[in-house]
């Protein structure tokens, strides 16, 4: 495959080469480049030597760089490729279960190898081959694995893809490759927990010390899911069922190998009514992405901060917003804040998902729409912080496309996103700006 050089980087090792833009690039140091992992990969050298083609010529250019320095082209896509998308269609799928009218890309399911490891996102395996899997070990690529069951059987029928259960065999590839692999379990009651989580979680242990880490979360059920599988939400038992076996698992693991390797999502222990582990308990958290020690790494910032925040803070209210799960824990932080500073004043909101439906109660899926239609006329005080997760990345854009403008103007008040960081979100409550 060849791809057309789109943009350079001024005074960038490619820009000094004489390479420009619209040249074709064929090939690095004599190897064809299919992807953007072929392009780093094959590029990494100190000494790159890159053929071009420029109208009706083809010519060589030698890049000299530092190893590892980026050459400095730019190309039509990231990828230099077309997006991997799923070729699943998992009884528990997210996407299967949104409303119609979002904007598009919400709609695009993801399951791209290279993606993971660029930017760690989670893949199934089953839309790779094995030549797939030893370029991934050729190349030193740690990659993130949707595993939800090692049942190959139940697998296949978790997915709806006949090839699901014997694409668990690149696991143990992988592993015994020496790479590592963070991995993620879905649980769904009745389906993937109990005796199949417990074989799941001693299968992936028997990969260590190869296994980084495993999430479990508890599966997200929204209001859209006519004529999808039938699948309930985790009551209380359920979810401390599923800790317990987790907690089982984590002390064995913790003996042989010295680390844990499965952790909860933070949102058994609200289901589950039970007080969040101590700090140590989530190691480096490796899975914070996932969910999983977002609270307690909060909770433990937030009383850094305070104990370091030595500011004259002014008189002033605030209302925070959330999602339904973790409005208590906010109510506690506002409690213990509210105690250090108490001519600061923070009320909590917890919004009830009417968008996606009651069922989904964490505060990234929370519309612009259901904040504005439940605070509208409340007394907001001088600002409403909100978690920066009800945003866009890159924008901000609410997930029904309402901007924090058109919400400010709604509810006339000013409004703050604050990141799962403890030091930011109590200088947003505090009104401190630097």
């Amino acid at each position: 495959m060849s791809a057309e050089i789109t943009d350079i980087v001024k005074h960038s090792p490619a820009f000094r080469a004489g390479v420009k833009k619209g040249d074709i690039l064929i090939s690095v140091n004599g190897h064809e480049i299919s992807d953007v992992l072929d392009y780093m990969f094959y590029s990494a050298e100190d000494r790159t030597e890159l053929l071009l083609k420029r109208g009706e010529k083809t010519l060589k250019k030698v890049v000299v760089k530092s190893e590892y320095d980026d050459l400095g082209l730019e190309f039509a896509s990231f990828l230099m490729d077309d997006k991997r998308t799923c070729c699943n269609k998992c009884i528990f799928c997210f996407i299967d279960q949104m409303p119609p009218g979002m904007r598009e890309t919400l709609y695009f399911k993801d399951d791209d190898a290279r993606l993971s490891f660029l930017h760690g996102n989670y893949v199934t395996l089953t839309n790779l081959n094995d030549k797939d899997i030893q370029r991934i070990i050729d190349m030193r690529l740690n990659i993130n694995v949707s595993v939800h069951t090692t049942n190959p059987e139940l697998r296949c029928r978790m997915m709806n893809n006949r090839f699901a259960g014997e694409k668990l065999k690149y696991l143990k590839m992988i592993a015994d490759s020496g790479l590592m692999m963070n991995c993620q379990i879905v649980c769904c009651p009745g389906i993937n927990d109990g005796a199949e989580l417990e074989r799941t979680l001693d299968d992936l242990s028997e990969l260590m010390p190869n296994i980084q880490s495993v999430a479990v979360v508890p599966v997200g059920l929204t209001k859209y899911r006519e004529g999808l599988f039938p699948l309930t939400c985790f009551d209380k038992s359920g979810a401390e069922n599923v800790i317990c076996i987790i907690e089982n698992k984590q002390r064995e693991c913790l003996e042989k190998y010295g680390t844990r390797m499965a952790f909860p999502a933070d949102e058994f222990y609200l289901l589950a009514e039970r007080e969040l582990p101590p700090t140590e308990f989530y190691e480096d958290y490796p899975q914070y992405e996932n969910g999983v020690g977002l609270m307690r790494s909060l909770y433990d910032e937030v009383v850094q901060a305070m104990e370091g925040c030595n500011e004259n803070i002014s008189k002033r209210k605030v209302t925070v917003a959330t999602g339904k799960a973790a409005e208590d824990f906010h109510r506690m932080l506002a409690e213990m804040i509210m105690d250090r500073f108490p001519q600061v004043e923070i009320r909590v909101e917890g919004i009830i998902n009417r968008f996606f439906g009651e069922t989904i109660t964490v505060a990234g899926l929370v519309t612009a729409g259901d904040l504005i239609d439940q605070l509208k006329g409340t007394e907001l005080g001088d600002e409403l912080i909100i978690p920066k997760v009800m945003l866009k990345a890159d924008e901000p854009v609410f997930l029904d496309d309402l901007t924090v403008s058109d919400a400010e103007k709604a509810l006339d008040i000013k409004i703050s996103s604050s990141a799962n960081d403890g030091f930011e979100y109590l200088d947003k409550i505090l009104g401190i700006s630097y």
